[in-house]
């Protein structure tokens, strides 16, 4: 299951008329139990390894139609593969792979079993990005001209995912702007134009600048638990801070709390206290083991001579709560991801005009969305929504990328870490 996969649950849990979880493998023996029970799955559909699935599959088919893959990435190859030659269609968190070869190898799986195969790029789903799309195709700032984009990770969670966590190094997972950013390559592609737009040139640059253990605090140990009071208490990235502090102080045991107990069981005082003296995530951050940058920049150059800058930085207040700004020939947006906002200024009039979108998709629905699939500006549910409603009714139009697409645009981060590694500007055409 992974978080991921348990935030895509809530939506079967959610909406029960439309789907149904028939089987889950976990390899956490609480977790396990504990989802079991709580979507009723038969015992003889309860995994703790997903090749135990597909022997399983192999002796008597699972009756389903679909499967979600939150398998770590080094996984998704035989994963994805596996189940795409057993005919089954797949939900496939992002990246597709950690190698472009990887990639290409699921893409060709899926295609050749003729199975839908949707990569989790859940920023094309939301409705500020459907509603962004429909305004630069509308032409109301005229020919797209340039777009800037901004990905603030978030200070304590690029500690937790990318120097403590499963992410922090190339050799166990990939690089930054894959793991993190490829769905903010494709999200740049999808909202630029139509889909005869491709990218001309790329260059990156970017480096690990400050987690680094030359950087570590003077006095400072091997574990936030035992670091002395002057330096912890002067710390941006104490694991007590983090983890053990909102839990005494409000009882939050979700996200990242509910992460670094390792056998699964619900976070208490006791158990955050024993993974912070004993497990990956009560490291100093100045001492840990990663590798990934934690600041990036790409440039990029489309076919029809527009530009494009994206940005990825660590160290910020705002987490995933990303911004843009599209400039045109008559005007001008700027998408603001975190206040689900869209500001349009027209060249013409010299007037303004801004959108709150979460109250206009309230506006055509016919009822309010309550669920609590609220990630990445709902964009979870939506990608939920549609998955369920091509493999129901057998329609990939009704995704917003195949895999071909996906293939493509992570394509360009591959080519945008060539870049960066290189020093040089990769011609991708």
């Amino acid at each position: 299951m992974g978080n991921r996969g348990t935030v895509y649950s809530k939506y079967i849990k959610e909406n029960p008329n439309q789907v149904e979880l028939v089987a889950i493998v976990e390899p956490r023996d609480l977790v396990r139990q504990r989802v079991a029970k709580e979507y009723s799955i038969k015992p003889e559909f309860v995994f703790n390894d997903w090749r135990r699935t597909i022997e399983h599959i192999k002796k008597s088919r699972i009756d389903a139609d679909a499967v979600v893959i939150c398998v770590q990435d080094r996984f998704h190859l035989e994963c994805a593969t596996a189940f795409a030659e057993q005919k089954y269609h797949m939900l496939l968190e992002k990246p597709l792979a950690p190698t472009l070869e990887e990639c290409e190898q699921i893409v060709e799986a899926a295609e050749r079993n003729k199975v839908m195969l949707c990569v989790c790029h859940v920023m094309r789903y939301s409705y500020i990005t459907q509603l962004t799309k429909e305004l630069v195709n509308s032409g109301v700032i005229g020919e797209v001209i340039n777009l800037q984009h901004l990905e603030p990770v978030g200070n304590f969670h690029y500690a937790h995912s990318y120097v403590r966590g499963n992410w922090r190094r190339k050799d166990e997972s990939s690089f930054m702007l894959l793991t993190k950013s490829c769905h903010d390559v494709d999200w740049i592609c999808y909202v630029m134009g139509d889909k005869d737009l491709s990218c001309n040139k790329i260059s990156s640059f970017g480096s690990l600048k400050h987690l680094r253990r030359e950087n570590a605090p003077k006095d400072s140990t091997d574990r936030c638990v035992t670091c002395p009071a002057h330096v912890e208490n002067n710390c941006a990235y104490s694991a007590k801070k983090i983890y053990l502090e909102p839990l005494v102080k409000s009882g939050h045991t979700a996200w990242p709390v509910n992460v670094i107990v390792s056998d699964g069981s619900l976070p208490d005082i006791e158990n955050v206290t024993k993974a912070l003296e004993e497990g990956p995530y009560g490291r100093c951050a100045y001492k840990c083991d990663n590798d990934v940058v934690d600041n990036q920049v790409v440039n990029l150059e489309f076919s029809d001579g527009s530009t494009c800058s994206f940005t990825m930085i660590a160290y910020t207040k705002e987490i995933c709560e990303r911004r843009s700004l599209i400039f045109g020939s008559k005007g001008q947006l700027e998408i603001l991801q975190g206040e689900h906002k869209i500001k349009y200024f027209d060249f013409v009039t010299r007037t303004s005009r801004e959108i709150d979108c979460i109250e206009q998709w309230n506006n055509v629905m016919e009822n309010p969305l309550e669920t609590e699939l609220k990630g990445h500006g709902y964009a979870d549910w939506f990608l939920m929504n549609k998955f369920v409603k091509a493999v129901a009714e057998n329609d990939p139009s009704q995704l917003l990328s195949d895999a071909k697409e996906s293939l493509k645009t992570h394509k360009l981060v591959f080519q945008a870490e060539e870049s960066r590694l290189k020093g040089q500007v990769i011609n991708c055409v």
